[in-house]
């Protein structure tokens, strides 16, 4: 089996339930040790907040997107191929017949992965103006922001009412 690429992409692992954190330090320890920064640059596992209620208590909880899973930005070659199919806790690579597939760029969009970062200069509460989209040069009121979803709630008039409008974080301008 040779996989020889020279460029690195992202590719996914599947992992025993609960190990992805351990195959992530293996492979991130047997990346030190021999060197291969080169060839697997980043090991993750995609976490995301969320918030439980348990009891009637709200709790900011911390939980694995893909569980069971680790994605890897590396150069596939058959030294790094072993390296990681030999790691414990790692059943496969995802793709046909343990074939590693690198994702493809929309995928990693989909993931939310290799996107340039997006950030927001206004706060809740902040006067903003919209800059495209139907509600263009209206001006509103912030009042939710989601980092995750890259979007704002603004209040806007329409139609002499005040109404929750959702934008993205490319839509709006701040007025300070």
């Amino acid at each position: 089996m040779s996989y020889e690429t020279n460029e690195c992409k992202w590719y996914v692992v599947h992992t025993y339930s609960g190990y992805e954190n351990k195959v992530k330090a293996n492979i991130e320890k047997i990346v030190e040790t021999r060197n291969l920064h080169h060839e697997i640059e980043e090991v993750i596992v995609p976490m995301h907040d969320v918030v439980e209620v348990k009891n009637g208590q709200k709790k900011n909880v911390t939980r694995k997107v893909f569980p069971g899973y680790v994605l890897l930005k590396m150069v596939m070659n058959d030294e790094t191929w072993y390296i990681v199919r030999n790691t414990r806790g790692v059943t496969s690579f995802v793709g046909p017949a343990s074939k590693p597939v690198a994702l493809s760029e929309e995928e990693l969009a989909n993931m939310g992965l290799m996107l340039p970062v997006e950030t927001l200069n206004v706060e809740v509460g902040d006067s903003v103006k919209v800059i495209s989209g139907p509600f263009e040069d209206s001006i509103g009121i912030v009042k939710e922001i989601n980092l995750n979803k890259k979007i704002v709630i603004v209040t806007l008039s329409v139609f002499g009412r005040e109404t929750p409008v959702e934008l993205n974080f490319t839509q709006v301008s701040s007025l300070i």
